[in-house]
């Protein structure tokens, strides 16, 4: 019996976009806000991560997002999540990597947890729904990552085992949990290095064009 991992499932941002925290910094520049604000209003403040939580999960709505935050850091909170993520750009290498994995016979996938679809729209451009086998955004479905449901949903669309499958995410939490459910996880902090993971777990050349 093969042992051959035959699906690969793939965070969203931050691994088929150039990292995030370079374009909340640019944000911040741009805003003349001092480095970190964003961090610590959003992520560090209680509320702040309650309301991202309900965001990612689809209890509020990305409007709902950009007024919380706009007043948390004194900005002005038309289309905000746009703003403060304006500067991210498609991955190329994790991007082609993907697609070269699909060539190969391997189930690619998408879990992301939402930042809200309107007014903007994160994935716009991306082509999810025709460049992979599944797309599973967690507002969709009232959960977020790294709820082990969430996983699960994921590992049935696929219609794959946790042991057939390896997961890619650029936060270290999500990996670990991922890991927990059987998953191969990879800590994406360099494309390069997470192609090269990449194709020596699932057997292929990743980097073939």
């Amino acid at each position: 019996m093969s042992n051959r991992r035959t699906g690969l499932i793939l965070d969203f941002g931050g691994v088929l976009t150039t990292p995030l925290l370079p374009a909340v910094l640019a944000f911040e520049q741009r805003e003349g806000l001092p480095q970190g604000a964003c961090l610590t209003a959003l992520y560090k403040d209680e509320e702040g991560v309650r309301i991202t939580s309900d965001l990612e999960r689809g209890v509020v709505s990305q409007t709902e997002w950009n007024e919380f935050a706009g007043k948390m850091l004194g900005v002005p909170a038309d289309n905000l999540m746009g703003r403060i993520f304006g500067a991210l750009r498609p991955e190329p290498l994790m991007i082609n990597a993907a697609a070269a994995a699909r060539r190969a016979g391997i189930k690619v996938g998408i879990l992301s947890n939402s930042v809200g679809l309107a007014p903007w729209d994160l994935y716009d451009g991306y082509e999810l729904e025709r460049l992979y086998d599944v797309v599973v955004i967690s507002e969709q479905h009232l959960l977020r990552k790294p709820d082990p449901e969430l996983f699960e949903i994921t590992l049935k669309l696929m219609d794959l085992s946790a042991d057939e499958c390896v997961f890619v995410d650029d936060t270290e939490a999500y990996v670990q949990a991922a890991e927990q459910l059987g998953l191969a996880g990879v800590h994406n902090q360099d494309p390069q290095q997470t192609v090269a993971t990449l194709s020596e777990l699932l057997g292929v050349d990743l980097t073939a064009s």
